[in-house]
């Protein structure tokens, strides 16, 4: 939808109204910064937990920091659409600080922003693909999430195969087993899956969004 006509920026009502719009959408920025930071202190005491755990008991079995893995894409992929939803916020707050209050100013940076924000407001749509927001929180936070859990995967087979020391790649190949899975199917299943998150954090959108236009 494009305004049948610009706002009056010298109109009282007016910019009052923008301004109420624009201190509520800080206000929802601000509540989902918190859950993203939220998410991610989960993760962390989560993985913290299972690796102390796993390693500690040499009884369990590495299938354990397997399932760590799985449970930090669920974290990672619940960040990743709390960020898209931040993003939204993100978006109108850039609009007004580039648009409405650089007109108060006296400049001109984005013209159009009055048809860019109604748009959002009928339309939210958020302004980062799921690729993007993956590959953003991946390289912000879970890449190392997940080099420190690999890490512990590799020790603990090391451990549970007794070539901590030598480093062997035949007992930690069979150390890797899971039920019927040989080790060598678990082992690729994890390089390949290490290969996805770190094509998928290197190929995401590499500028934050409304920050290169």
């Amino acid at each position: 939808m494009t305004p049948t006509k610009p706002p009056n920026l010298r109109d009282t009502n007016t910019v009052n109204s923008l301004i109420h719009l624009y201190r509520g959408e800080l206000g929802r920025m601000a509540l989902y910064r918190v859950r993203l930071d939220t998410t991610t202190n989960w993760a962390i005491v989560t993985n913290a937990g299972i690796v102390t755990f796993v390693l500690g008991n040499g009884a369990l079995s590495h299938a354990a920091l397997l399932f760590a893995m799985l449970l930090t894409l669920f974290f990672l992929t619940l960040e990743a659409r709390r960020f898209r939803v931040y993003e939204v916020s993100h978006q109108r707050v850039r609009l007004f600080e580039r648009g409405f209050f650089a007109e108060q100013l006296g400049a001109t940076w984005v013209t159009d922003w009055p048809t860019r924000l109604l748009q959002s407001l009928e339309e939210p749509q958020p302004p980062i693909s799921w690729a993007s927001a993956l590959g953003w929180r991946l390289r912000r936070n879970y890449l190392w999430l997940y080099a420190a859990l690999v890490a512990a995967w590799v020790g603990k087979l090391a451990i549970t195969s007794g070539e901590a020391v030598t480093g062997a790649l035949q007992p930690l190949l069979a150390a890797a087993r899971v039920g019927p899975l040989p080790g060598g199917a678990v082992w690729a299943a994890v390089g390949a899956f290490y290969v996805g998150l770190v094509l998928l954090a290197l190929f995401g959108s590499q500028t934050y969004p409304l920050e290169a236009d």
